[in-house]
């Protein structure tokens, strides 16, 4: 469905459910309404209703187009779920910066239905992503290459990931932001020379952290009301920060407290290396802790096992020598407590509506 901002008389009819809580979406905002209620994505709990005024909307819409360049006329792909703050902000920037968009219902490759369009600016999220590479269509990467700006966000992105996407030529970039921010309020380059390990504050948003280590975020999207996270950070400067992990996830072994974000990405980066530089998929895992009399907590590997089948051919999981490379690497760059004890096999993951794995029913399984 293409939506232009500027001839809304020109709108087809919509064929699907989805395409009419677009329209309704896209109508109710040309009318001028002032509130609207969103929910969170319930990566950390029961998904929560969060209103939202037009004026933070607009704020945050106009500080995007400012920030990466677009201009009226420029032609957006809109293909994340508009259910939730991401996908309902690609229509807001659309309508607000006049980007004529081609709205999609969320599928993996989202490019796959496209061979000669150019789009100017998307949002993915990293399995999207991931997605797309995989495919090696030249067609396909000369889409993304044609772009202004690729924003990826929803999940963190995996090292094997980040080195994939390096042939792609556009600008890509991490978001970090959430409902209560109005989508993103920085930026992290992904790819090329300019990428990053830290992440830039969009003009005119503060940034600080709590007693816990915790990012609070002041914006104009967010009317000025200061948003506390429990996103623990290092704040580089009052503009730039990198994201540690999240305080809720923190594991107490032993009495030493362990980010498991920071586990997660050194075992990626391993399994990188074990592929030789011939694979660039992302093996879907997470770090947790189960209970333990001694320890409190001992550090865990919970891998999806459908996801890992063609681990080197036919193998479903890791040889001991894998594994044991992955231990020492954790204990080299993060120390014996961090170290995880076990390799847990689990069929599926559950998920959130927008994707994301939902560790606490997934663990729940498992005990």
């Amino acid at each position: 469905m293409t939506l232009d901002p500027i001839r809304p008389d020109t709108w087809p009819l919509p064929q699907t459910p989805y395409e009419a809580e677009a329209l309704a979406f896209c109508r109710a905002w040309l009318s001028g309404q002032t509130e609207f209620t969103l929910y969170t994505s319930g990566s950390t709990g029961t998904p929560k209703p969060i209103q939202l005024t037009r004026a933070q909307m607009q704020a945050s819409a106009h500080l995007t187009g400012q920030t990466l360049g677009l201009q009226a006329g420029d032609v957006a792909l809109v293909c994340l779920n508009i259910r939730y703050v991401a996908g309902i902000m690609m229509l807001v920037r659309g309508l607000e910066l006049g980007l004529p968009m081609t709205v999609i219902e969320p599928v993996g490759n989202p490019l796959l239905d496209f061979n000669t369009d150019r789009f100017a600016f998307t949002a993915l999220v990293p399995l999207q992503l991931q997605t797309i590479l995989e495919t090696n269509d030249p067609g396909k990467l000369a889409i993304l290459n044609g772009m202004k700006a690729i924003l990826v966000g929803g999940a963190a992105t995996s090292p094997a990931l980040e080195r994939a996407m390096q042939v792609i030529t556009a600008p890509v970039y991490a978001t970090y932001g959430m409902t209560e921010t109005v989508s993103h309020i920085a930026l992290r380059r992904l790819n090329g020379s300019d990428a990053s390990e830290s992440f830039t504050a969009l003009t005119g948003v503060d940034l600080g952290t709590d007693e816990r280590g915790c990012l609070h975020i002041t914006s104009a999207a967010t009317n000025f009301e200061r948003i506390q996270t429990n996103d623990v950070v290092e704040l580089v400067d009052p503009m730039h920060f990198r994201l540690v992990g999240r305080a809720d996830r923190v594991i107490n072994s032993g009495g030493v407290k362990i980010q498991p974000e920071q586990v997660e990405q050194v075992i990626q980066g391993v399994l990188t290396t074990l592929t030789s530089g011939n694979d660039n998929t992302t093996r879907r895992l997470f770090v947790t802790g189960l209970p333990n009399e001694r320890l409190g907590q001992r550090v865990v590997v919970v891998y999806e096992q459908g996801a890992w089948g063609s681990w080197q051919g036919q193998k479903s999981s890791l040889s001991q020598e894998e594994w044991a490379k992955i231990q020492e690497a954790v204990r080299e760059k993060l120390g014996v407590y961090a170290v995880p004890k076990e390799l847990i096999a689990v069929g599926q993951f559950i998920e959130t509506p927008t994707g994301k794995i939902d560790q606490k029913a997934t663990v729940a399984q498992i005990r």
